[in-house]
């Protein structure tokens, strides 16, 4: 029952997001904005995410559940209201406010399941993140087919906040117990130095998943003559894989972090760079197949890791927070690198970024 209401919760967090790719130009048209004005508004995700992040991982402590289920219910309005706006400007200040509620939603989420490992003694991180691409793969053809049906965001919105708010409810029902464990803090030592490192290494590996999921189909369509059609497939061929390696990572109960940041190193940092490189758009969804399968079990599993006599909740806070500027310096980074070579080199480049991961092994075998 428990691993069946945190993914519910993942799965309609990943409901909204897969959703709203597929709106957003309809919400462009809706407000009127230019790409320009498009562009800063959507900075306003992680302008209010970071620091609800931080602020909710200093609040949730022992108050997992209630946390979850209000951080839900917030995120279900934030995402109805985005649905009301007219105007750019209303629609950066919401997506402010929806930044701010996903980012608590993303620590309260992660604290609740790293007390449900401890408490139950089972595996959860890997289920729980896998239903986020899945839902994301599901809900954004969805999205065009009611768009299609002459549905607009408003419409959309109302339905998914519906679902999102159903889950909040769901999220109150978490047998988790009450307040902070009364144990001995089992933390090693050196932990918040052991948690500052894994959450720069899972940056590294969420920027690489955010560069796919921003600019894959830009390089199918523009660089490799692909229609329309299969330029759309390259996110589904990622976020498919990405499942696929959590999956099979949960299947094996012994897989350590060890063999996953080798995994990550070679298979993540070497997919990226075919897929950039490929000369032919059927190599470069094999590329991002690769890179999402290779990198899919590494962020849970630290996770996973973190949570590891942290009764607090406060490592899986700081690994979470700390990894979310993979996705804020993503953009900027493969922005940079296109302008100074070109959208296939700068993809490739992001290969570069493999090797931290490798190094990552090498710290985890001194341990």
């Amino acid at each position: 029952m428990t691993l069946a209401r945190l993914v519910a919760v993942c799965a309609v967090w990943g409901v909204f997001w897969g959703s709203w790719s597929a709106l957003l130009p309809a919400v462009q048209t809706q407000v009127g904005a230019t790409n320009a004005d498009l562009g800063l508004a959507l900075a306003g995700v992680p302008v209010g995410a970071i620091p609800a992040m931080a602020l909710t991982g200093r609040l949730v402590r022992g108050r997992e559940r209630i946390a979850l289920a209000v951080s839900t219910a917030l995120f279900a309005l934030a995402a109805a209201g985005i649905g009301l706006v007219t105007t750019p400007l209303a629609l950066g200040l919401a997506l402010v406010g929806l930044g701010a509620a996903s980012g608590a939603l993303d620590i309260a989420l992660n604290t609740a399941t790293g007390r449900a490992e401890r408490e139950s003694g089972g595996r959860l991180f890997q289920t729980v993140h896998a239903a986020f691409p899945v839902a994301v793969i599901v809900a954004a053809p969805a999205t065009g087919l009611a768009r299609s049906l002459g549905y607009g965001p408003a419409q959309v919105l109302a339905v998914i906040a519906v679902l999102v708010l159903a889950c909040a409810a769901l999220a109150m029902g978490l047998p988790l117990g009450r307040g902070v464990q009364p144990v001995a803090d089992s933390r090693p030592k050196g932990a918040w130095r052991h948690a500052l490192l894994l959450g720069v290494l899972a940056a590294f590996a969420l920027i690489i998943e955010n560069s796919v999921e921003q600019w894959s189909v830009l390089l199918l369509e523009d660089f490799r003559s692909a229609s329309a059609l299969l330029a759309s497939a390259a996110p589904a061929a990622y976020m498919g894989a990405l499942t696929a390696g959590r999956l099979t990572a949960q299947a094996f109960p012994r897989l350590g972090l060890r063999p996953l940041y080798v995994l990550a190193g070679l298979g993540g940092g070497g997919g990226i760079v075919l897929a950039g490189l490929a000369p032919t758009a059927w190599l470069s969804l094999v590329g991002f197949a690769i890179t999402g399968l290779a990198l899919g079990p590494l962020v849970p599993a630290m996770l996973s890791r973190a949570a590891v006599g942290d009764e607090e909740g406060t490592l899986v806070s700081a690994v979470s927070t700390i990894s979310y500027t993979g996705f804020v310096v993503s953009p900027l980074l493969v922005a940079g690198l296109s302008a100074a070579f070109s959208l296939p080199v700068a993809l490739a480049l992001l290969g570069a970024l493999g090797v931290p991961l490798l190094l990552g092994y090498l710290t985890v075998r001194s341990r």
